[in-house]
This record gives structure tokens, sequence and C-alpha cells, in this order.
């Protein structure tokens, strides 16, 4: 076992005595050590009982012959840190997360590992960590949240309260409709409920092969999670016994390019976050996977868009997904689409192959679940933009497009999030206009913020139809409209998004993958020759470093090894 190198032989004396005082006996250093990676924090929705889970975890993995060893990861709540520079330490804490999975492990020699994510960044930091590590891994979440419903019965979910803010500020709702919305529309613990960044990554992590059915769906605080945990323990401890198997589910044997890109099919069929674009391609960059933002939109063409949920529609929930079948009846459905729209061979934590994983599943809900027949849309709902705008790609979330796909305006141009929502208060934003909110990016913010404020407030006011946004930043999962981020190269590394000023015409075409400024070239190379890219000072050490190291989202905003050495 990996854990003998520090368990067994004389020389180990000093390390089994430390292990002692935590209260382990002579039969225990025969026994695999399991770490039990948790990410408990008080302050999150998605993780304020996962101390919870890990006491049943660990109880399951004691009752199955190996010893756990609980740790913490960091979190953030991306909707608690949104609209202030809070905002900014919300992406780099991925990098945290891996950082502290890759040395527990590798420090204390770890034989496997069981990972309790959630929410937001957590999700991906402790996939990448554990891609470092390779050794066997489960991945449990702890679950998404029921919806809400206010008085009427109308469902809600935080996009609803976000979007409220907007019509609050329209005049449209009374200070007592948006009390009501904010009171009902988180009733319980877990992931918000709809299919936002937490729960598109919690699905995809089914997707992967590296989580049980259910994973995405079944409700956090129910007896059926509670299953699904002691579940997972039994099959990490199935693993970790044996030799033959510890080998054969390594994780990278399971999450390889098959795995990722069966993930990115899942999230257009289901019309994931936009943010999994990021995660998953920082994840392929630690799997060593060759995967180019590019590759998106060749799967988008193989895969139809079959499941619409919260914020693209805003009735249907993660509660709702799981009653019509789950992602292993999406994904059963998405392989009857006969051009490899999924990679049916490959192996999951489960030991038997996707194919066989999925096939049995049917889908009871027609409504929440379409079939391939009757899909959505033809195509995926994510695509990957290219033009003078974004020589190296944007990101669109097509499945939460509200207007048109093709969609010609006028830039308004503001320096980072908070201008934006002045400006939008103030008046500057009418119909028709293109948003353009730059220095937001992975260097340029630092942090890539997400700007599901300004997103809320255009559709709470009545304008996601007629108006487009663009910015090097990024959007919460909760954000709908024709909202492109990720523009690459970003503006604080002279990005064209940089160069744009008001009245500038802009050119989206979704379906053909267009974003461009009618600009000449002699035009853009004046504007070149003179432009200084705005560096925000910063106090934060972390920000410094994290700003040093990062790349632009066209790689997943992963921290350039070139520097690193």
């Amino acid at each position: 076992m990996r854990s003998d190198e520090i368990k067994k032989g004389y020389s180990r004396a000093p390390h089994r005595s430390l292990l002692r005082a935590t209260g382990l006996k002579d039969e225990d250093f025969d026994k695999p050590f399991i770490g039990v990676a948790n990410s408990f924090i008080e302050v999150i929705p998605g993780h304020f009982f996962l101390n919870q889970v890990g006491a049943i975890i660990k109880d399951e993995i004691k009752k199955n012959g190996c010893v756990p060893f609980e740790f913490n990861t960091i979190g953030v709540d991306d909707g608690i840190a949104m609209g202030h520079d809070g905002m900014l330490f919300s992406l780099p804490s991925r990098e945290l997360i891996a950082n502290s999975i890759e040395t527990v492990m590798n420090a204390h020699k770890f034989d496997a590992m069981i990972a309790i994510p959630n929410c937001d960044k957590i999700v991906p930091g402790m996939i990448m960590g554990a891609l470092r590590v390779d050794v066997p891994t489960v991945f449990v979440s702890g679950g998404p949240m029921a919806a809400g419903h206010l008085s009427d019965g109308t469902p809600v979910d935080l996009a609803t309260v976000f979007e409220g803010v907007g019509k609050h500020e329209a005049g449209e709702i009374t200070d007592e409709e948006l009390i009501e919305m904010e009171c009902k529309a988180c009733p319980s613990g877990g992931s918000c409920s709809g299919m936002f960044t937490a729960n598109s990554m919690n699905t995809l992590m089914e997707a992967m092969g590296i989580a049980l059915p259910g994973n995405g769906t079944i409700l956090a605080l129910t007896p059926e999670r509670d299953k699904l945990y002691r579940d997972a323990a039994r099959r990490i401890c199935e693993i970790a016994k044996d030799e033959a198997l510890t080998k054969k589910f390594k994780l990278k044997n399971i999450l390889n390019e098959n795995a990722v890109r069966n993930a990115f099919a899942v999230d257009m069929a289901m019309g994931g976050s936009s943010n999994t674009v990021l995660h998953m391609l920082s994840i392929a960059n630690e799997a060593g996977v060759d995967f180019k933002l590019s590759d998106i939109n060749k799967i988008s063409k193989k895969v139809s868009h079959i499941a619409k949920i919260s914020p693209s529609r805003s009735t249907v929930h993660m509660e709702d997904v799981n009653r019509a079948g789950g992602v292993n009846a999406v994904m059963n459905e998405m392989s009857k689409r006969y051009n490899g729209s999924l990679e049916l061979n490959n192996l999951t934590i489960m030991g038997m192959t996707v194919g066989e994983k999925i096939k049995d599943a049917k889908i009871l809900d027609s409504d929440i679940i379409r079939t391939i027949d009757n899909p959505y849309s033809p195509v995926g709902g994510l695509a990957i933009l290219y033009g003078n705008l974004a020589e190296q790609g944007a990101v669109i979330k097509t499945a939460g497009i509200t207007g048109d796909r093709v969609f010609t305006g006028k830039a308004v141009c503001f320096d980072g999030q908070d201008e934006t929502i002045a400006g939008i208060v103030a008046g500057k934003v009418k119909a028709g206009d293109v948003v353009v909110i730059r220095y937001e990016g992975p260097k340029g913010g630092p942090g890539m913020q997400e700007m599901l404020s300004p997103t809320s407030m255009i559709m709470g006011m009545g304008l996601g139809a007629s108006v487009a946004l663009i910015t090097d930043g990024r959007f919460s999962g909760a954000t709908r409209g024709a909202s492109i981020g990720h523009v690459s190269p970003e503006a604080a590394e002279g990005g064209m998004i940089g160069l744009l000023k008001d009245g500038d015409t802009i050119h989206i075409d979704v379906d053909k993958y267009i974003l461009n400024v009618d600009l000449s070239d002699e035009e853009i190379a004046k504007r070149k020759a003179n432009f200084v890219p705005i560096k925000k000072e910063l106090t934060s050490r972390w920000l410094k470093q994290y700003r040093a190291l990062v790349t632009n989202a066209s790689t997943g905003a992963v921290l350039d090894p070139d520097q690193l050495g």
C-alpha cells in the first residue's frame, strides 16, 4: 500500500507513534488509509452541513475495514462574495483548494481518497488536486437544495432574487415582493437549486464517471443522499483493499480525454453554466489531456440540447431532473444519436463502462428531459465565438439566450463591474446596446469576477432580449440572456476588448460563432499603438501572486507552468 511508506518498518516507529496519538491501534496499520477531503464551511449553504456528511462517510469507511483521515479545504460562496471585492478571491480559491488536496494527500501518503465538494470553485479545485495525486478517488457532493416557492406557489431560486433586484430598480415589484423572494428562494441547505455552476459541475462528475449516479440531482439532507454517501464510502474501500483494483482505478485511468469529452457533451445537453468551460479546461490540463477551446464547438454539433433547467427555464430545478430520470437518463437519450456524442466504453469508478452504467436509464418525464427527436435545439447549449474581438475565443451559454441569436449594436463601455452597475442604474444602457465590461479577466480583475449583478439587473429591467453583454470576466451559472464572457485576450493583456470605444458597432452571430467589432485593420492598429492597459492597485499579497502567474480564460485560467519553474 502507498501508506506503507509512513507506517511500515522499524524506521517508521516515530511516524506510528504520532499516528497512535490520533487513536490508531496495532490492527489499523495493516488497513488502507483513506483521505476524506471535506469542504465543510459554515458560511456556504451547500457546505454548512458537510461536517455531518463527513461523519457518515467516516463511519462507513471504518465499517468496511479502512482507516479514514478527514481534512478540510477552504471555500468561497460566490453569491455572498458577489458585487464587492470579495469576488476577486473566488476563482483564485480554486488553486488553493487544488494545492491543499495535493499537499495533504502526498504529505501523508494516503492510499485513496473520498472527496466531499458541493459548490462553485470547490468542485473543480478538488478534482484538479486529486488528479495531481492520482490515487483512486470517489467524489460525492453535498447535493442540491430544493427550490423555493412564493406564497402563490411560483418556484423561485437565487437567480430569481438577483433578477428581483433589477425589477425592484425598475419599479416593477414592491419592497415586500422582493423581501418575499429573499426569504423563500433558498429554503434549505444544498447547492443552489438550478443548473448553476455548482450543480453543473456535480452532474459533470457523473458524466466523467468519478461520482456515483445521483450525485448531481439527489437532494441534500435527505435519506436518499445519506445512502449515496455510504455507497461512495463502501466503494472506495472495495478499491483500496484490493491491490489490482487500486491500480486499475487510479483517477487518471478514469478521468481521461474521453471523460473530458463526455463532460462537455452532457453539459451542452443540459445547458450547464458557462463556468464549466473554464473549469473543464483546467481539469483537462491537470489530466494531461490535449483539449482546446475550439474543440467545444465540434462537440456541440454532435449534441442536442434536451434539458432546460433554471435559469434557462425558471420553473425547472434539479429535483425535477432527478424525478425525471437524472443524469443517466439524459446520457442514455444522448447515446441514441448515432454520431459519437458520448464515449460509451470509458471506465467509471463503479467498475462498469459508461455505456453499461446508463443502458437501463429511462426518461420518466419528457417535459423535463426531452427526447432527441424533440430537442430544445439540435446543437448543444454552449458555443465558442471567435473574431477580431475574441481572437482566442469567448464563451456564450446559448441555452440561456432570451432574444435573437444574431445581434448588432453599439458599444457602451465600462471599466469594471462597479462602473457598469452604476451606469445601468443611471440609465446609460438602452435597448439595442452592447454592454462591454472589461478589466475583469483573470489578470485584469484580478480573479475574473462573475457578472451576475449587472446581467440580473438587465434582465430584471426588461432589457434581456434587447441588450447584449460582453466581458473578459465570467458569469454566474445563474446568468441568462445574450451574455458573452471569457473574452480572450483580455483587456489587461492588450486584448481588443480594451480598445473599444463607446459607439463602436459590435456584431454577434452565435450560429456562425462570430464576435466582431466593425473597425478597419488600420483603425485597430492605430488604437493598439497608443494603448496602455489599466493595472489596478492591489494590497492583497495573494492576488498579486495570482495575477503574476495566471493565464487568460482561453486556457481555463490555469497558472503558467513556465512562471512556476
